[in-house]
């Protein structure tokens, strides 16, 4: 059962959120048992009790230290010694690998040294390395906790009850999973919808905005379709459930930010390979160290310097750079209506070269409305007459010159006599005068001449329809595809991104060109059938141009498919659209801006992440080796623990200031 399912990823997501938790306690435990442990280890230390000039000496206090230090390198070391393994186990080697080494090395040889040689030992080094990877592995664990808000907030939308009527008109409380499609129920006022339904009675305004990105309420009215998991502001709404379980809009959310969430992205499988990289190249520099400083030096500080270069090289923020601002990317587009159901389009969004647009339905609302009323004499009176006919008809034109009367504030009068004309238009009695309504048949079937103030209007694009009263051709009302009043805006603001724009229709060149000029579309092609369109795409692609194509998603299928990125704009109820890689939840080109806007930022934040959480190997490798020992430059182990923390730190913050970029 569908609604069975949702109830399994919501289960599914409190399970492993349980997991995720459960794992950030434990590191936090085990941080603050070994910080404890420290303290004695570092009070201990002969090299700390000659820097800050102080003495603790006791019979057994170097035992009593080993004793400690053991215990902080198998249970604070813990995480790392596992995961090793299993990286060892999968062949591999990674950032835990290095760690795990660092800190074997530093043990045993001090171990070895203590209760063999009496030499010098390197517990407190050892001890402030596990300390330092410990809370820069919560850190990291917090931060991706953070990230996962958006998730758990979409979750938590979902009621657990509702209100259904039976057979015989009566109420009766029942668990979401027991809905099924075509059952009505009843939605008070401050409580969440359960299934994506249609309004059957009531009315009242409907906040949606943790599902669109809409940030008003938005009216709700018999037919008028609401989703689950937004909430009933005012009024109770009867409404009928058209979808449930995994086939409603929230559940498609849901589980496309889980999918997003887990997936891997390029710039992510170059982070993962360059951390390979990296451990061989610690473990070929940790060598030359060794043998270098075994000849120059001593074999202690051999050892020492071979320490601090594993430590150094450790890639563990590498770990944390991509996955990071990937996770915070997608709840925060998820935040403002466009959901990503491809990560590599997404990322390739930010060095397009070209968008091309379908008109109808994407630059256009794809709907007809009144655009001119050209009247004889008075125009609010033709469309009074106009208007009070056509409220008796249920056709979208007719809707439309209703809906267009009512915002020009004109009161409709009472129809008589109606009757509807097939295939010409319709006839009624108002206020003691016959009024007629059509189109061209209407001017044929009744013989009407057109007045020469009209004959402009007949050769125009527009839909048209004609108006007589009592007889006479009285006016006209032209109808329209309707620009977006985001279009331009969001045209313009693209072009001074450096990205060319195109338009693709399949309507006539007048109406095209009209639509080009008022939008500021850079090209425009008219009259393209569907498989044309693809191949203008193909072309511009054969040409060296990456190209994003946005459509409304089922005309524009193919066109969606052969683009680099395709982008389909439209309600809620066209999320589960197969040919697009990135889809916007609002009707709105703004949309398309925010999406590039933010895959230019998430780009640049994976890129500097990369550089914080490598690029200071190259300058503290060959320092910890000991190419400036001559000048008494060194690294130890606890610096270079604390510089390879403080790049996990970095990369932290650096990711959570995705969250600052401003959207429209």
């Amino acid at each position: 059962m569908p609604a069975q399912m949702l109830h399994h990823v919501n289960k599914s997501y409190h399970h492993h959120n349980y997991g995720h938790a459960h794992h950030m306690d434990e590191l936090k435990q085990r941080f603050i048992v070994s910080i404890v442990v420290t303290i004695p280890i570092l009070l201990f230390s002969p090299m700390l009790q000659m820097w800050f000039g102080f003495t603790i000496d006791f019979p057994y206090r170097d035992l009593l230290t080993f004793m400690l230090s053991t215990l902080i390198y198998f249970y604070g070391g813990w995480p790392f010694l596992t995961a090793m393994i299993k990286e060892i186990k999968s062949r591999r080697p990674g950032m835990m690998t290095l760690v795990s080494m660092a800190i074997s090395v530093a043990y045993f040889y001090s171990a070895i040294a203590l209760l063999i040689s009496g030499e010098k030992s390197f517990f407190w080094e050892l001890a402030t390395l596990i300390d330092i990877m410990l809370i820069g592995h919560y850190i990291e664990a917090k931060s991706i906790s953070g990230a996962s808000n958006t998730l758990e907030e979409l979750i938590r939308l979902i009621p657990k009850k509702a209100m259904r009527f039976t057979h015989e008109e009566k109420l009766e409380e029942v668990e979401v999973s027991q809905l099924k499609q075509g059952d009505d129920i009843l939605i008070h006022p401050g409580e969440n919808i359960p299934a994506d339904s249609e309004v059957i009675k009531g009315e009242g305004m409907v906040d949606e905005a943790l599902l669109t990105g809409e940030s008003k309420p938005l009216y709700k009215s018999p037919q008028s379709f609401v989703f689950m998991g937004s909430t009933n502001i005012d009024g109770s709404l009867r409404v009928r459930i058209t979808k449930s379980g995994e086939s409603s809009y929230l559940s498609q959310i849901i589980t496309l930010i889980k999918e997003l969430q887990k997936s891997r992205s390029h710039t992510q499988d170059l982070a993962n390979r360059a951390a390979g990289w990296l451990f061989y190249a610690a473990l070929l520099t940790g060598a030359v160290t060794l043998s270098a400083w075994s000849i120059l030096s001593s074999f202690e500080d051999a050892i020492l310097q071979m320490v601090t270069v594993l430590i150094i090289a450790c890639p563990h923020a590498l770990g944390l750079a991509v996955p990071l601002v990937v996770a915070i990317s997608t709840s925060m587009a998820a935040k403002n209506g466009i959901l990503i159901r491809n990560r590599d389009a997404f990322e390739k969004l930010h060095k397009i070269d070209v968008i091309c647009f379908d008109k109808t339905g994407t630059l256009t609302e794809g709907k007809l409305a009144v655009s001119t009323v050209v009247a004889m004499a008075d125009e609010k009176n033709l469309l009074y007459f106009a208007a009070s006919l056509e409220q008796h008809s249920e056709h979208s034109i007719a809707q439309a010159i209703v809906h267009y009367a009512q915002s020009q504030k004109i009161t409709l009068a009472t129809a008589d006599e109606f009757s509807a004309i097939p295939g010409v238009g319709a006839r009624a009695k108002i206020d003691n005068h016959i009024i007629m309504i059509g189109g061209t048949q209407l001017l044929a079937k009744e013989s009407l001449q057109i007045p020469q103030k009209l004959l402009p209007y007949d050769r125009h694009e527009a839909t048209k329809v004609w108006i007589a009263i009592d007889g006479i051709l009285s006016g006209v009302i032209l109808l329209t595809d309707m620009i977006r009043q985001s279009s331009a805006e969001a045209i313009d603001t693209i072009r001074s991104m450096g990205i060319t724009t195109y338009m693709f229709t399949g309507d006539n060149n007048e109406v095209a060109a009209d639509i080009a000029k008022k939008t500021g579309v850079d090209h425009y092609e008219a009259e393209l059938l569907p498989d044309i369109k693809l191949h203008r795409i193909q072309a511009l692609k054969e040409s060296g141009k990456i190209v994003a194509m946005v459509g409304d998603g089922i005309n524009d299928a193919p066109a969606l498919l052969g683009a680099d990125i395709g982008i389909a704009i439209g309600a809620g109820t066209d999320i589960a659209i197969e040919s697009a890689d990135i889809v916007l939840t609002k009707s709105d080109l703004l949309g398309v801006v925010d999406a590039i806007t933010l895959s230019r930022q998430t780009y640049r934040k994976m890129l500097e992440n990369l550089w914080w959480a490598s690029g200071y190997n190259i300058i503290a490798i060959p320092l910890a080796a000991g190419v400036l020992a001559k000048w008494d430059i060194l690294i130890s182990p606890a610096l270079g623990a604390i510089l390879m923390s403080a790049s996990t730190v970095i990369v932290a913050a650096n990711a959570q200031l995705l969250k600052k970029v401003r959207l429209q």
